[in-house]
């Protein structure tokens, strides 16, 4: 049998992810960074080496950062991103923010889009996506949105919420098929206005965007739910690292 992904005889790339900062974790008493291990399998299970990137403001760190990843993930978390971000004032259902952490993000984010890295956004990291190239949100889908459902799930997020469209013609139907995915939910925000050269990919029956992607990048996605804890009871999903992780490959490849 010849070496698979976990073998010694394809090449890693290695791959940027995104942490969360815990300012006061309990009972600690110094900040630490966190990062759900789901993201980090689904890197190794696809191919890939991840490396969690610690925050920075130095852009000499961003584009040290920058030289040594052949891809980036844009990772979720539970809070979200200033309105005054994409021109808009806070809403009432406006989560908590986390301004570090999406400060540090948006500037890793557009020097891995200035480059054409290969880049995946999850959830929030979809968002943040967004919104980086020009896009807006909806703050908070119950309150806006009168004829969409609840997007937060109850049950276990290892199990679908409901299905999403998959657009014909897209890369997220190269690397799922098309037609309906099942799919959790997890998220109280979404995408309003597309960004610049941004379409959408799939959408929720209520409408609501659900995945997006450049129309000018090699390799740009953002997805609004968690592929990376389906793993076990879709597995389909994991052709969504897979194909972000062949494209690192081959980024590097092409330097």
């Amino acid at each position: 049998m010849g070496p698979g992904p976990q073998g010694g005889g394809i090449r890693r790339p290695s791959i940027g992810i995104t942490a969360d900062l815990e300012a006061n974790p309990p009972n600690s008493p110094a900040p630490r960074y966190e990062l759900k291990r789901a993201y980090a399998d689904a890197v190794l299970r696809a191919g890939g080496l991840p490396l969690v990137l610690a925050y920075a403001e130095d852009p000499q760190v961003l584009e040290a950062y920058l030289d040594r990843i052949s891809g980036l993930v844009v990772t979720g978390g539970h809070f979200d991103i200033p309105p005054s971000d994409y021109g808009e004032r806070p809403g009432a259902a406006l989560g908590p923010l986390k301004e570090g952490r999406t400060a540090f993000e948006a500037a890793i984010l557009k020097g891995a889009l200035a480059r054409k890295l290969p880049v995946l956004g999850i959830c929030g990291g979809m968002q943040l996506l967004n919104v980086v190239l020009g896009g807006t949100l909806i703050q908070d889908i119950l309150t806006e949105e009168k004829d969409a459902k609840n997007h937060e799930q109850k049950h276990d997020r290892s199990q679908p919420h409901h299905p999403v469209e998959v657009v014909e013609g897209t890369l997220l139907e190269e690397l799922v098929g098309k037609g309906q995915l099942m799919v959790n939910s997890t998220h109280h925000q979404a995408v309003k206005k597309l960004g610049t050269d941004v379409r959408a990919c799939a959408v929720a029956p209520d409408g609501i965007i659900e995945a997006v992607e450049s129309t000018v990048h090699p390799f740009v996605l953002g997805i609004q739910w968690h592929p990376e804890l389906l793993l076990q009871t879709m597995p389909l999903h994991l052709g969504i690292y897979r194909g972000f992780i062949s494209r690192a490959r081959d980024f590097r490849r092409s330097e």
